[in-house]
Protein backbone atom coordinates (compact mmCIF):
# COMPACT_ATOMS: atom_id res chain seq x y z
CA UNK A 1 0.00 0.00 0.00
CA UNK A 2 1.22 3.42 -0.70
CA UNK A 3 1.82 5.83 2.60
CA UNK A 4 -1.73 7.30 2.15
CA UNK A 5 -3.23 3.89 2.62
CA UNK A 6 -1.64 3.53 6.50
CA UNK A 7 -4.56 2.71 8.96
CA UNK A 8 -7.02 5.71 9.20
CA UNK A 9 -9.63 4.65 11.34
CA UNK A 10 -10.31 3.69 14.72
CA UNK A 11 -12.28 4.00 17.70
CA UNK A 12 -10.02 3.38 20.57
CA UNK A 13 -12.43 4.19 23.14
CA UNK A 14 -16.68 5.27 22.71
CA UNK A 15 -16.11 8.87 24.22
CA UNK A 16 -13.24 9.54 21.89
CA UNK A 17 -13.35 12.42 19.46
CA UNK A 18 -14.66 11.60 16.47
CA UNK A 19 -11.77 14.45 14.79
CA UNK A 20 -9.23 12.62 16.46
CA UNK A 21 -8.94 9.19 14.79
CA UNK A 22 -6.32 7.46 15.97
CA UNK A 23 -4.56 3.71 14.57
CA UNK A 24 -6.45 0.77 16.81
CA UNK A 25 -3.75 -0.66 19.16
CA UNK A 26 -5.74 -3.57 20.49
CA UNK A 27 -8.44 -5.90 19.76
CA UNK A 28 -11.77 -4.01 20.77
CA UNK A 29 -10.12 -1.12 19.04
CA UNK A 30 -9.79 -3.46 15.98
CA UNK A 31 -13.52 -4.44 16.47
CA UNK A 32 -14.78 -1.01 16.87
CA UNK A 33 -13.23 -0.12 13.22
CA UNK A 34 -15.54 -2.26 11.86
CA UNK A 35 -13.35 -2.76 8.57
CA UNK A 36 -13.20 -6.12 7.58
CA UNK A 37 -15.79 -8.50 6.55
CA UNK A 38 -18.33 -9.20 9.25
CA UNK A 39 -16.64 -9.32 12.37
CA UNK A 40 -13.62 -10.73 12.10
CA UNK A 41 -9.88 -8.98 13.25
CA UNK A 42 -7.06 -8.72 11.36
CA UNK A 43 -4.28 -7.83 13.82
CA UNK A 44 -4.61 -3.86 14.88
CA UNK A 45 -1.70 -2.84 13.29
CA UNK A 46 -3.22 -3.72 9.83
CA UNK A 47 -3.23 -0.37 7.35
CA UNK A 48 -6.18 0.28 5.84
CA UNK A 49 -7.32 2.68 2.79
CA UNK A 50 -10.05 4.56 3.09
CA UNK A 51 -11.63 8.09 2.59
CA UNK A 52 -13.31 9.35 5.64
CA UNK A 53 -15.56 12.67 6.86
CA UNK A 54 -17.35 13.70 9.25
CA UNK A 55 -21.31 14.73 9.08
CA UNK A 56 -23.86 16.06 11.38
CA UNK A 57 -22.44 13.20 14.02
CA UNK A 58 -21.51 10.17 11.60
CA UNK A 59 -18.33 9.60 10.31
CA UNK A 60 -18.61 8.17 6.43
CA UNK A 61 -16.40 5.82 5.73
CA UNK A 62 -15.68 4.44 1.92
CA UNK A 63 -13.22 1.86 0.71
CA UNK A 64 -12.92 -0.40 -2.16
CA UNK A 65 -10.77 -2.13 -4.39
CA UNK A 66 -11.26 -3.74 -8.44
CA UNK A 67 -8.82 -5.49 -10.81
CA UNK A 68 -9.43 -5.60 -14.73
CA UNK A 69 -7.18 -9.32 -15.00
CA UNK A 70 -6.48 -11.10 -18.27
CA UNK A 71 -5.93 -14.84 -16.84
CA UNK A 72 -3.98 -17.22 -19.45
CA UNK A 73 -4.51 -20.99 -18.09
CA UNK A 74 -2.71 -23.34 -18.87
CA UNK A 75 -3.04 -27.48 -18.20
CA UNK A 76 -1.10 -30.45 -20.55
CA UNK A 77 -2.34 -30.16 -24.51
CA UNK A 78 -2.47 -33.87 -24.79
CA UNK A 79 -4.60 -34.75 -22.39
CA UNK A 80 -5.46 -38.69 -22.27
CA UNK A 81 -8.36 -38.47 -19.89
CA UNK A 82 -8.91 -40.44 -16.37
CA UNK A 83 -7.80 -44.07 -16.80
CA UNK A 84 -10.48 -46.84 -16.96
CA UNK A 85 -9.18 -47.64 -13.32
CA UNK A 86 -10.11 -44.37 -11.74
CA UNK A 87 -13.18 -44.14 -13.38
CA UNK A 88 -14.06 -47.43 -12.32
CA UNK A 89 -13.11 -46.15 -8.68
CA UNK A 90 -14.81 -42.97 -8.38
CA UNK A 91 -18.03 -44.70 -10.54
CA UNK A 92 -17.79 -42.43 -13.15
CA UNK A 93 -18.24 -42.62 -17.06
CA UNK A 94 -14.81 -42.50 -18.91
CA UNK A 95 -15.60 -39.08 -21.17
CA UNK A 96 -13.72 -37.91 -23.63
CA UNK A 97 -10.37 -36.27 -22.73
CA UNK A 98 -10.63 -32.42 -23.31
CA UNK A 99 -7.69 -29.77 -22.71
CA UNK A 100 -8.22 -27.95 -19.51
CA UNK A 101 -7.65 -23.87 -18.95
CA UNK A 102 -8.78 -21.07 -21.15
CA UNK A 103 -7.95 -17.70 -20.77
CA UNK A 104 -10.41 -14.13 -20.42
CA UNK A 105 -10.38 -10.66 -19.35
CA UNK A 106 -12.65 -10.22 -16.15
CA UNK A 107 -13.08 -7.89 -13.76
CA UNK A 108 -13.17 -8.62 -9.82
CA UNK A 109 -14.53 -5.63 -7.32
CA UNK A 110 -15.71 -4.52 -4.37
CA UNK A 111 -16.84 -1.47 -2.50
CA UNK A 112 -17.77 -1.17 1.03
CA UNK A 113 -19.56 2.27 1.90
CA UNK A 114 -20.07 2.77 6.15
CA UNK A 115 -21.54 5.22 8.44
CA UNK A 116 -20.56 5.39 12.31
CA UNK A 117 -21.71 7.43 15.44
CA UNK A 118 -21.96 7.30 18.41
CA UNK A 119 -25.44 7.07 20.69
CA UNK A 120 -25.59 9.72 23.12
CA UNK A 121 -23.35 12.26 23.69
CA UNK A 122 -20.33 10.73 25.04
CA UNK A 123 -20.83 7.17 23.39
CA UNK A 124 -22.41 6.32 26.59
CA UNK A 125 -25.18 3.95 24.58
CA UNK A 126 -22.72 2.43 22.41
CA UNK A 127 -21.80 2.71 18.81
CA UNK A 128 -23.94 1.91 16.23
CA UNK A 129 -22.35 1.11 12.44
CA UNK A 130 -24.24 0.43 8.95
CA UNK A 131 -22.63 -1.28 6.86
CA UNK A 132 -22.54 -2.39 2.84
CA UNK A 133 -20.62 -4.03 0.25
CA UNK A 134 -21.59 -3.77 -3.45
CA UNK A 135 -19.87 -5.67 -6.08
CA UNK A 136 -20.63 -5.53 -10.03
CA UNK A 137 -19.08 -8.54 -10.43
CA UNK A 138 -22.35 -10.21 -12.02
CA UNK A 139 -21.45 -8.27 -14.88
CA UNK A 140 -17.97 -7.67 -15.04
CA UNK A 141 -17.43 -11.45 -15.17
CA UNK A 142 -18.94 -13.29 -18.23
CA UNK A 143 -20.59 -16.66 -18.23
CA UNK A 144 -20.91 -16.60 -14.58
CA UNK A 145 -17.37 -17.56 -14.02
CA UNK A 146 -13.26 -16.72 -14.93
CA UNK A 147 -10.96 -19.83 -15.58
CA UNK A 148 -9.04 -20.97 -12.46
CA UNK A 149 -7.36 -24.24 -13.03
CA UNK A 150 -8.40 -26.92 -9.75
CA UNK A 151 -10.90 -24.62 -8.77
CA UNK A 152 -14.50 -25.79 -7.98
CA UNK A 153 -17.77 -25.02 -6.34
CA UNK A 154 -21.25 -23.52 -6.75
CA UNK A 155 -22.71 -23.92 -10.56
CA UNK A 156 -22.90 -22.28 -13.87
CA UNK A 157 -25.90 -22.80 -15.77
CA UNK A 158 -27.31 -25.36 -13.47
CA UNK A 159 -23.99 -27.22 -13.66
CA UNK A 160 -21.06 -27.66 -11.31
CA UNK A 161 -18.17 -24.95 -12.11
CA UNK A 162 -14.95 -27.35 -12.90
CA UNK A 163 -11.59 -24.98 -13.68
CA UNK A 164 -13.32 -22.01 -12.32
CA UNK A 165 -14.51 -19.12 -9.54
CA UNK A 166 -17.72 -17.73 -9.37
CA UNK A 167 -18.62 -13.78 -9.15
CA UNK A 168 -19.72 -12.68 -6.10
CA UNK A 169 -23.23 -11.29 -5.24
CA UNK A 170 -24.34 -7.71 -6.11
CA UNK A 171 -24.89 -7.21 -2.58
CA UNK A 172 -22.30 -9.12 -0.60
CA UNK A 173 -22.89 -7.37 2.60
CA UNK A 174 -25.73 -5.27 4.20
CA UNK A 175 -25.32 -4.96 7.63
CA UNK A 176 -26.05 -2.98 10.97
CA UNK A 177 -23.51 -3.84 13.74
CA UNK A 178 -23.77 -2.19 17.60
CA UNK A 179 -21.39 -2.06 19.84
CA UNK A 180 -21.72 -1.61 23.86
CA UNK A 181 -19.19 -1.62 26.38
CA UNK A 182 -19.50 -2.96 29.60
CA UNK A 183 -16.39 -1.93 31.07
CA UNK A 184 -13.00 -0.43 30.26
CA UNK A 185 -11.95 -4.03 29.15
CA UNK A 186 -15.12 -5.50 27.86
CA UNK A 187 -16.91 -5.02 25.02
CA UNK A 188 -20.51 -6.55 23.56
CA UNK A 189 -21.42 -6.61 19.85
CA UNK A 190 -24.33 -7.32 18.02
CA UNK A 191 -24.88 -7.50 14.00
CA UNK A 192 -27.84 -8.66 11.80
CA UNK A 193 -26.90 -8.36 8.26
CA UNK A 194 -29.64 -9.87 5.07
CA UNK A 195 -26.68 -10.84 3.82
CA UNK A 196 -23.30 -10.72 5.46
CA UNK A 197 -20.45 -13.22 7.21
CA UNK A 198 -21.43 -15.02 10.12
CA UNK A 199 -18.64 -16.03 12.68
CA UNK A 200 -16.96 -18.80 10.88
CA UNK A 201 -13.19 -18.73 9.47
CA UNK A 202 -10.63 -15.89 9.01
CA UNK A 203 -11.24 -12.78 7.56
CA UNK A 204 -12.76 -13.61 3.79
CA UNK A 205 -9.71 -13.07 1.36
CA UNK A 206 -11.54 -10.08 -0.41
CA UNK A 207 -10.79 -8.19 2.76
CA UNK A 208 -7.63 -10.02 4.07
CA UNK A 209 -4.65 -7.57 3.34
CA UNK A 210 -2.70 -10.44 2.65
CA UNK A 211 -4.26 -11.44 0.21
CA UNK A 212 -5.38 -7.82 -1.61
CA UNK A 213 -3.03 -7.98 -4.58
CA UNK A 214 -4.24 -11.33 -5.52
CA UNK A 215 -6.11 -10.78 -8.10
CA UNK A 216 -7.47 -14.23 -8.22
CA UNK A 217 -9.44 -16.41 -5.67
CA UNK A 218 -8.01 -19.02 -3.19
CA UNK A 219 -8.30 -22.65 -3.90
CA UNK A 220 -9.47 -23.35 -0.48
CA UNK A 221 -11.94 -20.56 -0.59
CA UNK A 222 -14.83 -22.78 -0.04
CA UNK A 223 -13.60 -25.13 3.35
CA UNK A 224 -12.03 -21.60 4.46
CA UNK A 225 -14.52 -18.61 4.20
CA UNK A 226 -16.92 -19.13 1.62
CA UNK A 227 -19.61 -18.33 4.09
CA UNK A 228 -18.82 -14.46 3.65
CA UNK A 229 -22.04 -13.88 1.62
CA UNK A 230 -24.86 -15.43 3.86
CA UNK A 231 -28.28 -14.74 4.03
CA UNK A 232 -29.61 -13.68 7.44
CA UNK A 233 -26.77 -13.79 9.36
CA UNK A 234 -26.96 -12.87 13.33
CA UNK A 235 -24.33 -12.56 15.63
CA UNK A 236 -23.56 -11.90 19.00
CA UNK A 237 -19.81 -11.48 20.36
CA UNK A 238 -18.19 -10.26 23.68
CA UNK A 239 -14.65 -9.07 23.66
CA UNK A 240 -12.33 -9.54 26.89
CA UNK A 241 -8.94 -7.43 26.28
CA UNK A 242 -7.40 -9.75 23.70
CA UNK A 243 -10.16 -12.48 23.79
CA UNK A 244 -13.48 -12.70 21.70
CA UNK A 245 -16.10 -15.58 21.62
CA UNK A 246 -18.29 -15.23 19.33
CA UNK A 247 -22.39 -17.23 18.42
CA UNK A 248 -24.07 -16.88 14.79
CA UNK A 249 -26.80 -17.86 13.33
CA UNK A 250 -27.38 -17.99 9.38
CA UNK A 251 -29.32 -19.63 6.47
CA UNK A 252 -26.83 -22.21 5.23
CA UNK A 253 -27.04 -22.60 1.69
CA UNK A 254 -25.06 -20.58 -0.61
CA UNK A 255 -26.44 -18.08 -2.93
CA UNK A 256 -28.18 -18.55 -5.87
CA UNK A 257 -26.70 -17.81 -9.66
CA UNK A 258 -29.43 -14.83 -9.77
CA UNK A 259 -26.84 -12.66 -8.03
CA UNK A 260 -28.85 -9.21 -8.75
CA UNK A 261 -30.89 -9.79 -5.15
CA UNK A 262 -31.78 -11.60 -2.66
CA UNK A 263 -32.51 -14.73 -4.14
CA UNK A 264 -33.96 -17.60 -1.83
CA UNK A 265 -31.94 -21.25 -2.03
CA UNK A 266 -34.59 -23.99 -2.50
CA UNK A 267 -35.05 -24.13 1.31
CA UNK A 268 -35.31 -20.21 1.58
CA UNK A 269 -33.87 -18.17 4.28
CA UNK A 270 -34.49 -19.43 7.30
CA UNK A 271 -31.75 -19.22 9.92
CA UNK A 272 -30.81 -22.99 10.07
CA UNK A 273 -27.27 -23.27 10.40
CA UNK A 274 -25.43 -21.74 13.32
CA UNK A 275 -21.13 -21.07 13.86
CA UNK A 276 -18.78 -20.30 17.11
CA UNK A 277 -15.87 -18.53 16.94
CA UNK A 278 -12.93 -17.59 19.76
CA UNK A 279 -10.54 -14.92 18.43
CA UNK A 280 -7.44 -14.45 20.73
CA UNK A 281 -5.21 -11.08 19.86
CA UNK A 282 -2.41 -10.78 22.35
CA UNK A 283 -0.77 -8.09 20.46
CA UNK A 284 -1.69 -5.53 18.09
CA UNK A 285 0.37 -7.60 15.56
CA UNK A 286 -1.49 -10.93 15.90
CA UNK A 287 -4.54 -12.19 15.88
CA UNK A 288 -5.46 -15.81 15.65
CA UNK A 289 -8.65 -17.38 15.30
CA UNK A 290 -10.61 -20.95 15.47
CA UNK A 291 -13.89 -21.58 14.38
CA UNK A 292 -16.59 -24.73 13.77
CA UNK A 293 -20.31 -24.66 11.89
CA UNK A 294 -22.97 -26.74 11.21
CA UNK A 295 -24.14 -25.75 7.86
CA UNK A 296 -27.53 -27.23 6.08
CA UNK A 297 -27.36 -27.74 2.86
CA UNK A 298 -24.45 -25.48 1.75
CA UNK A 299 -24.36 -26.44 -2.24
CA UNK A 300 -26.66 -26.46 -4.58
CA UNK A 301 -26.00 -29.92 -6.45
CA UNK A 302 -25.88 -31.53 -3.19
CA UNK A 303 -29.16 -30.77 -1.33
CA UNK A 304 -29.43 -33.57 1.45
CA UNK A 305 -26.01 -32.76 2.15
CA UNK A 306 -25.17 -30.79 5.25
CA UNK A 307 -21.46 -30.18 6.38
CA UNK A 308 -19.48 -29.37 9.54
CA UNK A 309 -16.60 -27.01 9.01
CA UNK A 310 -13.51 -26.22 10.84
CA UNK A 311 -11.04 -23.37 10.41
CA UNK A 312 -7.95 -21.90 12.58
CA UNK A 313 -5.59 -19.09 11.35
CA UNK A 314 -2.62 -16.94 12.61
CA UNK A 315 -2.46 -13.50 10.65
CA UNK A 316 0.62 -11.61 11.40
CA UNK A 317 1.26 -7.92 10.38
CA UNK A 318 4.56 -6.29 11.24
CA UNK A 319 4.65 -2.25 9.75
CA UNK A 320 8.07 -0.92 9.62
CA UNK A 321 10.59 1.39 8.16
CA UNK A 322 10.29 5.66 8.20
CA UNK A 323 7.13 6.97 9.52
CA UNK A 324 4.61 8.47 6.79
CA UNK A 325 3.17 12.57 7.51
CA UNK A 326 -0.58 10.67 7.85
CA UNK A 327 1.19 7.97 10.72
CA UNK A 328 1.62 5.09 8.92
CA UNK A 329 4.61 3.25 7.48
CA UNK A 330 6.62 3.26 4.35
CA UNK A 331 6.45 -0.23 4.51
CA UNK A 332 4.72 -3.24 5.85
CA UNK A 333 4.48 -7.13 5.84
CA UNK A 334 1.70 -8.88 6.34
CA UNK A 335 1.12 -12.93 6.67
CA UNK A 336 -1.91 -15.59 7.06
CA UNK A 337 -1.96 -19.01 7.49
CA UNK A 338 -4.99 -21.15 6.97
CA UNK A 339 -6.43 -24.19 7.72
CA UNK A 340 -9.85 -25.37 6.56
CA UNK A 341 -12.14 -28.49 6.72
CA UNK A 342 -15.56 -29.45 5.49
CA UNK A 343 -16.40 -32.52 6.84
CA UNK A 344 -19.60 -34.10 4.93
CA UNK A 345 -22.71 -35.28 7.36
CA UNK A 346 -23.38 -37.73 4.89
CA UNK A 347 -20.96 -39.78 4.48
CA UNK A 348 -18.25 -38.05 7.08
CA UNK A 349 -15.80 -37.62 4.04
CA UNK A 350 -13.47 -34.77 4.71
CA UNK A 351 -11.36 -32.14 2.81
CA UNK A 352 -8.79 -30.11 4.16
CA UNK A 353 -7.05 -27.00 2.54
CA UNK A 354 -4.02 -25.45 3.36
CA UNK A 355 -2.76 -21.77 2.90
CA UNK A 356 -0.23 -19.44 3.45
CA UNK A 357 0.24 -15.78 2.09
CA UNK A 358 2.83 -13.68 2.59
CA UNK A 359 2.50 -9.78 1.36
CA UNK A 360 5.67 -7.22 1.73
CA UNK A 361 5.06 -3.37 0.99
CA UNK A 362 8.05 -1.88 0.58
CA UNK A 363 9.49 1.68 -0.46
CA UNK A 364 5.71 3.24 0.19
CA UNK A 365 4.37 1.85 -3.51
CA UNK A 366 5.78 -1.49 -3.72
CA UNK A 367 4.17 -4.82 -3.29
CA UNK A 368 5.62 -8.38 -3.70
CA UNK A 369 3.31 -11.44 -2.55
CA UNK A 370 3.49 -15.29 -2.40
CA UNK A 371 0.35 -17.42 -1.86
CA UNK A 372 1.24 -21.20 -0.89
CA UNK A 373 -1.35 -23.76 -0.77
CA UNK A 374 -2.24 -27.15 -0.53
CA UNK A 375 -5.84 -27.90 -1.16
CA UNK A 376 -8.17 -30.94 -1.22
CA UNK A 377 -10.30 -31.80 -4.57
CA UNK A 378 -12.80 -33.89 -5.28
CA UNK A 379 -13.90 -36.04 -8.13
CA UNK A 380 -15.83 -33.15 -9.71
CA UNK A 381 -12.73 -32.36 -11.52
CA UNK A 382 -13.09 -35.66 -13.18
CA UNK A 383 -16.30 -34.39 -15.02
CA UNK A 384 -16.15 -32.55 -18.49
CA UNK A 385 -16.02 -28.69 -17.78
CA UNK A 386 -19.93 -26.92 -18.47
CA UNK A 387 -21.13 -30.72 -18.31
CA UNK A 388 -24.03 -31.94 -15.90
CA UNK A 389 -23.45 -34.23 -12.58
CA UNK A 390 -24.29 -37.61 -14.68
CA UNK A 391 -26.51 -39.81 -12.28
CA UNK A 392 -26.35 -41.13 -9.10
CA UNK A 393 -23.08 -39.15 -9.02
CA UNK A 394 -21.37 -39.22 -5.41
CA UNK A 395 -19.19 -36.57 -4.79
CA UNK A 396 -16.17 -37.58 -2.90
CA UNK A 397 -12.18 -36.81 -2.09
CA UNK A 398 -9.37 -37.22 -5.18
CA UNK A 399 -6.42 -36.31 -3.50
CA UNK A 400 -4.74 -32.28 -2.94
CA UNK A 401 -3.76 -29.78 -5.25
CA UNK A 402 -0.58 -27.66 -4.64
CA UNK A 403 -0.44 -24.78 -5.92
CA UNK A 404 2.50 -21.74 -5.64
CA UNK A 405 1.72 -18.19 -6.73
CA UNK A 406 4.38 -14.94 -7.25
CA UNK A 407 3.57 -11.45 -7.81
CA UNK A 408 4.41 -7.90 -8.10
CA UNK A 409 2.63 -4.41 -8.76
CA UNK A 410 3.21 -0.91 -8.01
CA UNK A 411 0.86 2.13 -7.06
CA UNK A 412 0.11 5.30 -9.29
CA UNK A 413 -1.90 7.85 -7.84
CA UNK A 414 -4.39 8.32 -11.13
CA UNK A 415 -6.57 10.43 -9.91
CA UNK A 416 -7.75 12.43 -6.44
CA UNK A 417 -7.99 9.07 -3.84
CA UNK A 418 -7.40 6.73 -6.58
CA UNK A 419 -4.54 5.02 -6.36
CA UNK A 420 -3.60 2.28 -9.88
CA UNK A 421 -1.66 -0.42 -9.60
CA UNK A 422 -0.21 -2.13 -12.68
CA UNK A 423 1.08 -5.91 -12.09
CA UNK A 424 1.45 -9.34 -13.14
CA UNK A 425 1.61 -12.72 -11.40
CA UNK A 426 2.54 -16.13 -12.11
CA UNK A 427 1.33 -19.76 -10.58
CA UNK A 428 2.68 -22.97 -10.95
CA UNK A 429 0.45 -26.37 -9.39
CA UNK A 430 1.67 -29.56 -8.71
CA UNK A 431 -1.47 -32.31 -9.60
CA UNK A 432 -2.56 -35.27 -7.51
CA UNK A 433 -1.93 -38.62 -9.44
CA UNK A 434 -5.23 -39.34 -10.20
CA UNK A 435 -5.62 -35.62 -12.11
CA UNK A 436 -1.93 -35.95 -13.97
CA UNK A 437 -3.67 -37.54 -17.44
CA UNK A 438 -5.98 -35.00 -17.57
CA UNK A 439 -4.57 -31.89 -16.08
CA UNK A 440 -0.20 -32.67 -16.76
CA UNK A 441 1.65 -33.10 -13.47
CA UNK A 442 2.65 -29.12 -14.00
CA UNK A 443 -0.19 -26.96 -15.44
CA UNK A 444 0.19 -23.33 -14.88
CA UNK A 445 -1.33 -19.73 -15.11
CA UNK A 446 -0.56 -16.11 -15.61
CA UNK A 447 -2.75 -12.94 -14.69
CA UNK A 448 -1.85 -9.62 -16.01
CA UNK A 449 -3.60 -7.22 -14.54
CA UNK A 450 -4.66 -3.20 -13.05
CA UNK A 451 -5.69 -2.85 -9.35
CA UNK A 452 -7.94 0.17 -8.56
CA UNK A 453 -7.92 1.25 -4.85
CA UNK A 454 -9.64 3.71 -3.16
CA UNK A 455 -7.12 6.25 -0.81
CA UNK A 456 -7.12 9.05 0.98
Amino acid sequence: MDSSQASTTAMPSMKMDMNMMKPPSNLIDTILNHTTSGTSAEPASTPVSMIMRNYRGWMLMLHGTASISDTQQHATSNPTGPSTDTCTQFNLPCAPPVTRGGDKLFSTNWIMPMAMRQLGSHGQYGQLTLRTMLSLEPATISARSYPELFQQGETAFGKPIIDGQHPHDFFMELAALYDLRLGKQTLLSLYAAPVGDPAIGPTAYPHRLSASEDPIAALGHHQQDSTHIAFNVFTGGITWRWLRFEESGFHGAEPTEQRWGFQPSPNGHAIDSYSSRITFAPTKNISTQFSIAHIVSPEALYPREDQQRQTASIMYNLPFGRSTPDGGHANNWSNSLIWGRTKSLTDNSKENSYLLESLLKFRTRNYVWTRIENAGRSNELLLTPGSALPPNFTESPIGHVAAYSFGYDRDYRVAPHLLAAPGAQFTTYTTPAPLISTYGAHPFGVVAFVRFRITR
